[in-house]
């Protein structure tokens, strides 16, 4: 399995923008303290482990996506919008991806009842489609790609 990674220059970005986000608080940090607390983020231990892995797999990779970015899709049939926290690719042509929701998405169609749910964990294949259908056929996870 492999854990799909942002490229160097949107990691390096997303180490610009904490920058800039951090000295609006007045706590100014140098521009290789961002890129380290960017590493941690992704569960790594440095910087330099981030861009090496962020360098390698990626060129290859079906991955519909990648950690950090926000997407938009129907979740069992609900419409929703939210941000890739996790991405892993796996055997068979399919994805491991774990998503937060910006709203949460109301999972049942029972109208006296409601069940919401924030954070999801599914499998797509490279077309953002969950091979898991709901019991009238509709996939359980469509990202709009």
């Amino acid at each position: 399995m492999t854990t799909i990674y942002p490229s160097i220059n949107e990691l390096k970005e997303q180490a610009k923008r904490l920058r800039q986000a951090m000295a609006a608080r007045g706590d100014d940090m140098a521009h290789s303290a961002a890129l380290e607390l960017v590493a941690k983020q992704y569960g790594l231990r440095d910087w330099n482990t981030l861009s090496a892995l962020a360098a390698s797999p990626n060129a290859a990779s079906k991955a519909p996506g990648v950690v950090g970015t926000a997407v938009r899709g129907r979740y069992l049939n609900q419409p929703f919008t939210g941000k890739v926290l996790a991405l892993t690719e796996q055997s068979g042509g399919l994805c491991r991806i774990t998503i937060h929701f910006d709203t949460p998405v109301d999972v049942v169609t029972f109208e006296s009842f409601s069940a919401f749910r924030q954070r999801i964990n599914a499998q797509i294949d490279v077309n953002g489609i969950s091979p898991r259908k709901t019991s009238d056929g509709v996939p359980h996870l469509v990202l709009d790609i």
